[in-house]
């Protein structure tokens, strides 16, 4: 399988919304919320007193968003790899059989091997995507994105990141930066997809928004979301503008008929084209194509 083929279907990920297993009641919302995967939390969104039985309803809650209409990817974050809850969290989790299992705080690539070889004795197809989000995850983030094909992507965690090395967080996010490129340029290297930090100022749109920015311009494909209104913005952010897709359209015919004239580099615009600029553009066409063939009739 091509690392790009994951079980989501084509490599579209621009939202990722969490509601904590605790408040079936947010997340029998996914499906209005449309989420490009939707996430059941039993790590940090669900409270101490509260994560056994959380987990003991685990598969009812995900049979009810699914008959509630959720047509999306569905995913379970257990909690992390050193707590006491990680083997009875996999364990429901596999047993829900859902499209995706979250691992968060990931630090050596022994934590997402644990969780793949759960999944594979469960007898399940389940992806894992990992949560780099400390020092530790930081530094091993390029062995961790390399180590199993199971693992379909790594989402960067800002806050706990934050907490682990001593940092004032900041609206600029200066602090966090460095690691915020390790971790993408990881991702990349492995052809994985990279999900970016989220912002906890839930009802600031416009900070949100400066982030989706700053996400998509270093190359991440989308964004973790607390709320549906930030899902809606995140997959806003991600999507192609029609400014961008008319753009990009124009490159390609003209670059068809450089070629055809027996030309590499070319002057388009003002601008030289060669073949990374291309490469760009072709795949903001092809997201677009993805959201074409994934749009309601």
């Amino acid at each position: 399988m091509n690392p790009n083929e994951t079980a989501l279907g084509e490599p579209l990920l621009r939202s990722l919304l969490f509601a904590p297993a605790n408040r079936p009641d947010l997340v029998l919302k996914f499906p209005r919320a449309a989420a490009d995967c939707s996430v059941i939390d039993l790590e940090d969104g669900t409270a101490l007193a509260e994560k056994q039985a959380a987990r003991a309803d685990l598969r009812n809650l995900v049979e009810q968003v699914r008959a509630a209409g959720l047509s999306g990817p569905l995913g379970v974050r257990v909690n992390a790899p050193d707590s006491p809850f990680f083997a009875e969290d996999v364990a429901a989790a596999v047993t829900c059989a859902p499209d995706v299992i979250l691992l968060p705080k990931a630090e050596a690539v022994e934590d997402v091997l644990r969780l793949a070889a759960a999944i594979q004795a469960g007898g399940r197809e389940i992806a894992v995507f990992a949560g780099i989000e400390t020092a530790a995850g930081v530094l091993h983030a390029p062995q961790i994105c390399a180590c199993t094909r199971v693992l379909q992507a790594v989402f960067f965690g800002a806050e706990d990141l934050a907490a682990d090395i001593g940092a004032q967080r900041t609206d600029r996010g200066d602090e966090v930066l460095a690691a915020r490129s390790m971790v993408l340029l990881a991702a990349r290297a492995s052809r994985i997809l990279a999900i970016d930090q989220a912002v906890v100022d839930i009802r600031d749109d416009e900070r949100f928004l400066r982030d989706c920015a700053a996400s998509r311009n270093l190359g991440y494909d989308g964004k973790t979301c607390l709320t549906p209104r930030q899902t809606a913005l995140a997959n806003q952010a991600f999507s192609p503008s029609a400014k961008e897709l008319d753009y990009a359209q124009r490159l390609v015919a003209a670059y068809e008929a450089a070629r055809a004239r027996g030309l590499g580099a070319f002057d388009f615009e003002g601008r030289m084209i060669d073949t990374p600029l291309l490469r760009r553009a072709e795949r903001l066409l092809r997201t677009q194509s993805t959201l074409g063939r994934s749009s309601p009739a």
